[in-house]
């Protein structure tokens, strides 16, 4: 008997997320540590990449701040990061660019080469429906201030991680459809 032909649809590229905030050593990390774990949880690890980078390259090569590395640790997150600069050619393998405030936002705006790439843009808040208003649309940067700060932004940043699990799922799901 004849094998089963292979189907002639090419399984669908995981959907990639990449979180930015400054140095990648802070905000950018801690994203992209729980939205790792939410997505694990979800059952949807290797449909979905997820990756962080810095808009500038103060700490390329650096590990997560101490601080972010203990408030995670804590919270029972994946803790191995290693900092790196974002990319304006990463647009191109992308699928979702998220800021962690509107200062990066307009960075990354300001990087990409196409309307589309532009498109990809969006504030991680913007997931998290009790954050109302402009002003609820930033994670505040804690690398200044105490280890409240850090712990308060990982609050943030899990509030969030929830809504765009929704998204991601969706447009993972419009893929294989």
């Amino acid at each position: 008997m004849p094998s089963a032909a292979p189907s002639s649809r090419p399984a669908a590229a995981p959907f990639s997320v990449c979180f930015v905030c400054t140095g990648n050593i802070c905000r950018s990390p801690m994203a992209e540590s729980v939205f790792r774990a939410v997505v694990r949880d979800a059952g949807l690890e290797g449909l979905v990449l997820v990756d962080s980078a810095g808009t500038d390259g103060w700490h390329e090569g650096d590990a997560a701040d101490p601080r972010t590395v203990a408030v995670l640790a804590s919270a029972g997150f994946d803790t191995t990061h290693v900092a790196r600069q974002f990319r304006t050619d990463w647009f191109a393998r992308l699928d979702l660019v998220v800021a962690l405030d509107r200062g990066h936002e307009r960075a990354l705006r300001r990087l990409a080469r196409t309307p589309q790439d532009a498109d990809k843009v969006r504030l991680l808040r913007s997931f998290d429906p009790s954050a109302e208003g402009a002003d609820a649309l930033d994670v505040p940067d804690p690398y200044y201030g105490d280890f409240v700060g850090f712990e308060e932004c990982l609050k943030m940043v899990e509030a969030a991680c929830e809504g765009l699990l929704d998204v991601v799922r969706e447009a993972v799901e419009g893929r294989s459809a």
